[in-house]
């Protein structure tokens, strides 16, 4: 055979065997999502402004006909499908059009300008593990068929404007293991989400939520509510069986009732916050199961209606370290407890850091350990008790500055 012939024979051999094209539905898709994306919102050197059509998407991706925003696989007879679409933050606005991506696995269009409903079209991509439409512009209510979508694993839906329920469907999602629904304008019931095993991260703070939470996953490892409009009581029940449980966020709502034991006895829990709430007690722990094995950190019970004595079993737990019991309406005595904590830890016992106590009716004078504590070694505050008389109480800071609070390291009582 001729040199020549041979040589170029070779070159469209190569070339034949090396040819990956884009599923025609891809690219129609592709399209149609670029035509749906306001003009002016596509700006030079984003993503979007790259994509030419003159050329095979999936064969010159990331090049300077295609530089991103996608990604390609070859499933079956050597073309290539999008599994991933992935738009760059470039302030884009419009409508979303997605359409026949059924090989999809990511959605990530967040940090744009996107208007609208979420598209009932969703549903049809059936292999989706992560939807991700984060701080867009979204409104309408959250499609029900979204529930149909099995396989996935991270829902973010937060930052945008949805109204309406959490749809009783997302119970379906078994294989859920992220879901944050954050800053909406979401209201009613929190669906029963007790099925969703596989669930570990759950905030769905900063919206219209109302009646009591309940109907949590055992899986759960944090959990976020705060500033809704939650009421009635928490139930020890709900929360038993949390072993995995690290952080707990209730914060501004309108829960009353009492403060379960259950959270000082979770194994795993380290952060407490219940603060801006209308509970009027704290339930201790049963004598033989108080907290000596506590993982908890930080507890803030603050602005509460929390009436009673000082519950001196917070100072038997051993990691933590940050209290805030301000702005309650406890009485009676700082106990010593509180004191030994701060400034003399036994071996194995994180000292409180951070101690803060004020805005509460408490009796009668420092305890003397808190005088002699060095400076700047805590944060501890008694700023409006009755520790002398009420509403103030007048003493100097070590170095001579007048106060109305005990809001320094060290001490001297005129």
């Amino acid at each position: 055979m001729n040199p020549l012939i041979f040589f170029l024979f070779s070159l469209i051999l190569a070339s034949t065997n090396t040819e990956s094209k884009t599923h025609w539905l891809d690219t129609k898709s592709l399209k149609q999502l670029k035509q749906n994306i306001n003009r002016n919102s596509i700006t030079p050197g984003s993503c979007i402004s790259s994509w030419d059509f003159t050329f095979d998407p999936c064969d010159n991706l990331f090049s300077e006909k295609f530089t991103c925003g996608f990604r390609c696989d070859t499933i079956i007879s050597n073309l290539s499908r999008v599994t991933e679409l992935t738009l760059d933050q470039a302030g884009y606005s419009g409508s979303l059009s997605i359409d026949n991506f059924p090989y999809l696995n990511t959605l990530d269009v967040s940090n744009n300008y996107f208007t609208g409903n979420i598209p009932e079209s969703l549903s049809s991509l059936t292999r989706l593990s992560r939807l991700i439409l984060s701080s867009n512009s979204f409104t309408g209510e959250i499609p029900s068929s979204i529930g149909s979508l099995t396989n996935l694993e991270e829902l973010y839906l937060d930052n945008n404007n949805l109204q309406g329920t959490v749809p009783s469907s997302f119970n379906y999602l078994k294989s859920l293991t992220r879901l944050d629904l954050q800053q909406n304008k979401l209201s009613g019931k929190i669906p029963n989400l007790g099925s969703l095993e596989n669930l570990y991260y759950m905030d769905l703070s900063n919206n219209g939520f109302s009646g009591d939470p309940f109907g949590f996953p055992a899986s759960l490892v944090q959990i976020s509510m705060r500033n809704n409009n939650l009421s009635g009581s928490l139930a020890s029940e709900s929360f038993k069986n949390l072993n995995y449980l690290q952080v707990v966020d209730f914060s501004s709502n309108k829960i009353n009732g009492y403060v379960p034991s259950i959270f000082f006895q979770l194994p795993s829990l380290q952060q407490l916050t219940l603060s801006f709430n209308e509970f009027s007690s704290i339930e201790a722990p049963s004598y033989g199961t108080e907290s000596s094995q506590s993982e908890l950190i930080a507890v803030d019970l603050s602005n509460n209606q929390l009436e009673g004595f000082l519950p001196a079993f917070l100072a038997t737990m051993p990691k933590l370290s940050s209290l805030s019991l301000e702005n309650n309406r406890f009485t009676g005595l700082i106990p010593v407890q509180f004191a030994l904590k701060t400034v003399f830890p036994e071996i194995g016992m994180a000292p409180f850091g951070r101690l803060l106590l004020g805005g509460n009716y408490l009796l009668g004078g420092i305890p003397r350990p808190l005088l002699v504590l060095k400076q700047d070694s805590a944060n501890v505050s008694l700023v409006d008790n009755c520790l002398f008389r009420c509403p103030h109480v007048f003493f100097f800071c070590q170095g001579g500055t007048q106060k109305s609070s005990f809001e320094c390291s060290s001490v001297i009582i005129p």
